[in-house]
């Protein structure tokens, strides 16, 4: 595996989390970007096989894992409180699977009661 997957895989895969955020009816913009991604090697314990880990940091951080065999593992961070609940927030969405097939989620957080 090289040091840097596809420019069109991580396209899609940015494209896939503002999906997610966009289902809730929230907006983060144009986050995430594909410039923005750092990637470095990282090689599994057990089965010595190697897969690529970007990072995205700056307002929002994120992760983006790319595995040997072509499925991803994505996180990024949305920080906004939840459209239809005030005691919720949406703190990141997550996409997982081989592009173009996809599939995602949306990770809530409860406001500590005061």
């Amino acid at each position: 595996m090289s040091g840097v997957p596809p420019a069109e895989l991580v396209a899609s895969v940015c494209t896939a989390l503002r999906n997610e955020v966009a289902k809730l009816g929230l907006s983060i913009g144009d986050e995430p970007g594909p410039a923005a991604l750092v990637f470095t090697e990282v090689v599994d314990p057990y089965s010595q096989e190697v897969s690529l880990s970007g990072c995205w940091q700056g307002q929002r951080a994120g992760t983006l894992t790319v595995f040997p065999d072509g499925r991803v593992f994505a996180e990024y961070q949305v920080l906004l409180p939840h459209p239809q609940d005030a005691q919720r927030y949406v703190e990141a969405v997550q996409v997982w699977g081989r592009p173009p097939a996809l599939r995602g989620e949306a990770v809530f957080g409860e406001f500590a009661a005061s």
